[in-house]
């Protein structure tokens, strides 16, 4: 593990990056990902990426730019890739240190296991976060959000049930990006689908279901 000062590594970088004309916008906000996700490791030697994520994270549309961009920050000596032809193994990334120093205070909210220097544990929070959105931990997870939208828990396991088994993934092919959208998608449908029925129902009490005869005294 490595210990980084979080607002002094930052300071040097950008000053870097004003000095460099070989870099563009697409540069900087996909080394500006890395560091996000080097943070989440907890500023570790080195660790693996998955390309989706990066591009998520960095808002880059384009592989062959992320592919680039990785390989010019590579050679322009800010950080070292190595990368990955295992589809199942993503590419390992080591960030170049800038302005280290082993004076500073640690971050008591985190384990025993290197410290990861942050301005605040939201930020922590916001960046564990988006690593959590494509599927939930497990089924109390989803349980206990119905719950705080005033859902029966029947309704979020068969939520969890239906995803579970397709591996979470809208009609079993795009990968869900929010799984907190797909919840709130499903009961708008639940809604949906109830309000039908009980328009249905209205409908079929307005027919009558035999003929009447109105000769007969009332």
């Amino acid at each position: 593990m490595a210990e980084v000062n979080y607002i002094k590594h930052l300071n040097a970088v950008f000053s870097l990056f004003s000095k460099d004309n070989r870099l563009n916008p697409s540069h900087i906000s996909l080394y500006l990902a890395f560091f996000q996700i080097w943070n989440y490791n907890r500023f570790r030697d080195s660790f693996h990426v998955n390309r989706e994520d990066v591009m998520r994270l960095s808002k880059l549309g384009s592989k062959s730019t992320y592919h680039r961009c990785t390989k010019e920050l590579h050679y322009y000596k800010y950080l070292i890739y190595e990368p990955s032809h295992n589809p199942f193994k993503g590419s390992k990334i080591k960030m170049l240190k800038f302005e280290t120093t082993s004076g500073q205070a640690v971050d008591l909210s985190v384990p025993n296991q290197g410290q990861a220097l942050v301005p605040s544990n939201k930020h922590i929070q916001t960046i564990e976060n988006s690593f959590k959105l494509p599927k939930p931990k497990n089924e109390k997870e989803v349980l206990d959000f119905f719950k705080k939208e005033s859902w029966p828990k029947l309704e979020a396991q068969k939520f969890y049930n239906h995803y579970q088994a397709i591996g979470w993934k809208i009609g079993g092919k795009i990968k869900i990006e929010n799984w907190y959208a797909s919840a709130k998608n499903w009961m708008l449908k639940s809604e949906e689908i109830k309000i039908e029925k009980q328009v249905s129902q209205n409908q079929d009490n307005l027919h009558t279901v035999r003929n009447k005869d109105y000769n007969q005294p009332l």
